[in-house]
């Protein structure tokens, strides 16, 4: 069974303050099964920004998967893709992490 996407972020917020970096939500979504979108801010001006991923790479796992869509880009390119993404599914989830740690784990069960 799959986590909901509240429970998810709350155990992903957890983990991560955990580790130090500091973690909110940007835009809040369905709480059931809204996609979660991951913006890691890495504190240098850059940002990467994590999407669901695709379903043919969820078919061997219950939990959540992601892919990297924008890697080390400025704000103004997240804000174009995500105000896309918010167009086509107006329940989804907008994470935001910062930390300068690179060894961000998002895929977990």
């Amino acid at each position: 069974m799959r986590l909901t996407s509240s429970i998810w972020f709350a155990a992903f917020m957890r983990r991560e303050q955990q580790r130090g970096s500091y973690v909110s939500v940007m835009r809040s979504g369905a709480k059931e099964a809204g996609a979660i979108f991951v913006v890691h801010n890495h504190l240098d001006g850059t940002l990467d920004l994590f999407s669901p991923a695709p379903q043919s790479m969820m078919m061997e796992t219950t939990g959540r998967k992601f892919e990297l869509v924008l890697e080390r880009v400025d704000q103004s390119k997240i804000d174009q893709y995500l105000e896309k993404q918010v167009k086509f599914d107006p329940d989804l989830w907008i994470i935001d992490i910062e930390s300068n740690s690179d060894d961000l784990e998002l895929n977990f069960e």
